[in-house]
């Protein structure tokens, strides 16, 4: 059974897949993020955590010359055909070396989940905050019934030994099942969706749009 949740989920996970949710939810955002950034008095300096240079190229936002674009990101980022684009090799987890309001925008997209602990997302978004004059930040949402990165229903509902113990016996969406406790434990603990409730914490003063999956919301984009 997981096997077939797997398939059914990746393929809808698939923002190049035209019948995908990804991407029409995607396309919806881009929407929304293109009519946000063209109030910006240019020229614009973002930076955008754990970003690629395939985002801002399925924007027609790369080799512009009112546009400039850092990516912070632990993973390689082949940026080099793009003038607008430079890469840095960085833990987004120590913003330190960026000045009190250096950017005009700092974007991230699917990001602050991935940092496993309320107090590091809390300061995470401090940083933001701090850094950046505006913000635009997707993540998904805690209460949608299927859990994004594993794809498996409820999982994130899940006491962390079920968790674990799922991800010892299958494949479950991006990740393949693990060989022993700890390292199952490690992934389930790696990743912490966030509630409407905490975003309006860490987030004072921002507007929510909510992203729709039928009745349900799946995502959420903060901005400022």
């Amino acid at each position: 059974m997981s096997g077939i949740f797997r398939e059914y989920f990746l393929k809808n996970a698939d923002q190049n897949n035209i019948n995908s949710i990804s991407y029409r939810l995607r396309n919806k955002r881009k929407e929304i993020f293109l009519e946000f950034i063209s109030k910006f008095e240019r020229p614009v300096r973002i930076l955008d955590l754990g970003g690629s240079g395939y985002f801002w190229k399925n924007l027609n936002l790369v080799n512009l010359d009112d546009l400039r674009i850092l990516l912070v990101n632990t993973e390689f980022q082949d940026v080099e055909k793009y003038s607008n684009i430079e890469f840095i090799n960085k833990d987004v987890r120590d913003l330190s070396a960026y000045g009190d309001k250096e950017f005009d925008l700092v974007h991230s997209n699917s990001l602050i989940e991935h940092l496993g602990k309320k107090e590091e997302q809390k300061k995470l978004a401090e940083e933001i905050q701090r850094i950046g004059r505006h913000y635009f930040i997707q993540t998904p949402n805690y209460y949608f019934p299927v859990e994004p990165h594993f794809m498996f229903p409820f999982f994130q509902f899940l006491p962390l030994k079920s968790r674990a113990g799922l991800l010892m016996k299958h494949n479950l969406g991006w990740f393949e099942k693990k060989e022993n406790i700890s390292e199952a434990e490690e992934l389930a603990k790696s990743i912490r969706l966030l509630k409407k409730s905490e975003l309006k914490e860490f987030f004072s003063g921002a507007e929510i749009y909510s992203e729709k999956y039928f009745l349900f919301t799946k995502s959420f984009i903060v901005y400022n």
